[in-house]
């Protein structure tokens, strides 16, 4: 026969246990760095060795700010290899002050205001007949098709991003990391 306070115990071990198991859930790992669901997108961005281009682009912009606020936001966010496929220059011309503003495009660009998970997505795809259109901070719109079990994102250009690692959950919104820098017309 079980003593109530050895049941007690044993409920109160059984609670700290299950506590335990779900406060050490691992967090999700982008350029070997931990991303924190508890931090905004601004905070942990910084952290992922293969994003810092992307991080430098954000300051010279002055979006850093912005991605540290409430939001939600959905980021498609391009990894070094990505911005490296650009034409030689583009990045450095980029960065210049006096370019400041078509920066500020490119990069918006890249951000859909809400949450939208790749489940979100998919279940939209689906919905609307095989693509999904969706309006960008930067007032252009991406499409969102599948390739076989891919899910890309096409920028106005007709160029595909494979989303590289999805659902990288962050405390103001979601963040898809991809693997082309996604270019508005003009």
């Amino acid at each position: 026969m079980i003593r109530t306070s050895s049941l007690a115990a044993i409920i109160a071990a059984a609670m700290t246990l299950g506590a335990a198991g779900m406060a050490s859930a691992a967090p999700v790992m982008v350029g070997g760095a931990p991303m924190y669901a508890e931090k905004t997108i601004a905070e942990n961005a910084p952290n992922a060795k293969n994003l810092t281009t992307l991080v430098a682009a954000v300051k010279a912009a002055g979006l850093v700010d912005t991605l540290a606020s409430k939001g939600p936001f959905t980021v498609f966010a391009p990894t070094n290899k990505a911005f490296d496929k650009l034409p030689k220059g583009t990045v450095d011309t980029l960065l210049k002050p006096e370019n400041k503003d078509k920066l500020t495009g490119v990069l918006t660009y890249h951000v859909v205001p809400g949450t939208y998970t790749s489940a979100t997505i998919m279940k939209d795809i689906k919905k609307m007949g095989g693509e999904l259109t969706l309006k960008t901070v930067e007032g252009a719109p991406l499409t969102f098709k599948m390739d076989g079990k891919k899910l890309v994102v096409i920028d106005e250009t007709g160029k595909g991003a494979v989303i590289q690692k999805a659902d990288v959950m962050q405390k103001n919104g979601v963040v898809h990391v991809v693997g082309n820098v996604l270019m508005p017309k003009g």
